[in-house]
């Protein structure tokens, strides 16, 4: 693990420290699709320049707490938010918050790459200009610093101007990852971004996960235990929309404190 180890309270979603230790801050946070109850009181405090996984049975609510963090649930009619998120010191779903200003700072890579079907190069260029910059040379520069990121420079160098949609699957996953990095976000949010990759692709993005936490807090949704095992610095458990238990990852795996939790690590369901 990166760094001084955060220390959180036994059995709690509750680290003690200081505030500036963490990226994220959540607060009861209750999420409903309509009258359905996705989400219930969830308190998780998400450590800086680390990487946090978030397992558990499909359904359980990983996901949608996930989106949470950058408001990509607003997209869904006849959803409800309650409870608060603080980012930067500022809660999240205050209604001055500037949502697309947001999504720059906590971008997302999905579950399947989605890159654009225009060129490697303007894939990465995009997000720049679309914030304002148009100088060649230092879109260039960023093209260039956001694929060596990514661990794709080399891949990719001598074919910027051909469509991003060529590139194998674990290829567009990293142009993805790119193309985030471009417009210098804070935190990182990946939604089983392997789970349409091979072995050899999941390892090579898992591995990018590892660099890239020195600079960024990373945020994955996984439903690979082993995953979370190799990947992961702490590690939250949600069944029917509740935060069971959130430790470190290497304390989850080995010594869970909750019965919910070693049932589902150990198999008995999920």
């Amino acid at each position: 693990m990166a760094g001084e180890s955060i220390t959180l309270s036994p059995g709690s979603p509750e680290p003690r420290g200081n505030s500036a230790d963490f990226a994220l801050i959540a607060r009861d946070v209750s999420f409903y699709y309509g009258s359905f109850q996705a989400l219930k009181n969830v308190s998780l405090d998400v450590p800086r320049n680390r990487i946090t996984a978030l397992i558990g049975p499909s359904g359980c609510g990983k996901t949608t707490f996930l989106r949470c963090f950058n408001r990509m649930n607003d997209l869904v009619d006849g959803a409800r938010f309650e409870g608060t998120i603080l980012f930067g010191g500022k809660n999240l779903y205050d209604k001055d918050v500037d949502v697309v200003a947001l999504r720059k700072r906590i971008g997302m890579v999905f579950q399947r790459p989605n890159p654009f079907p225009m060129s490697i190069y303007d894939n990465i260029a995009y997000g720049p200009r679309i914030h304002g910059e148009r100088d060649k040379s230092k879109l260039e520069h960023i093209v260039e610093q956001s694929l060596r990121r990514a661990a794709l420079w080399e891949e990719v160098k001598d074919k910027l101007k051909s469509p991003g949609t060529q590139l194998s699957g674990g290829q567009q996953q990293r142009l993805c990852i790119a193309r985030l990095l471009a417009v210098e976000p804070e935190v990182i949010l990946m939604d089983e971004p392997c789970s349409a990759l091979d072995p050899v692709a999941t390892s090579r993005i898992e591995d990018l996960m590892l660099e890239l936490r020195s600079d960024y807090t990373v945020v994955i949704v996984t439903h690979n235990m082993q995953q979370a095992q190799r990947a992961s610095d702490y590690t939250g458990f949600f069944l029917a929309g509740e935060l069971i238990e959130f430790q470190e990852t290497t304390n989850l795996f080995v010594v869970p404190l909750k019965r919910e939790t070693e049932d589902y690590i150990s198999g008995r369901f999920g």
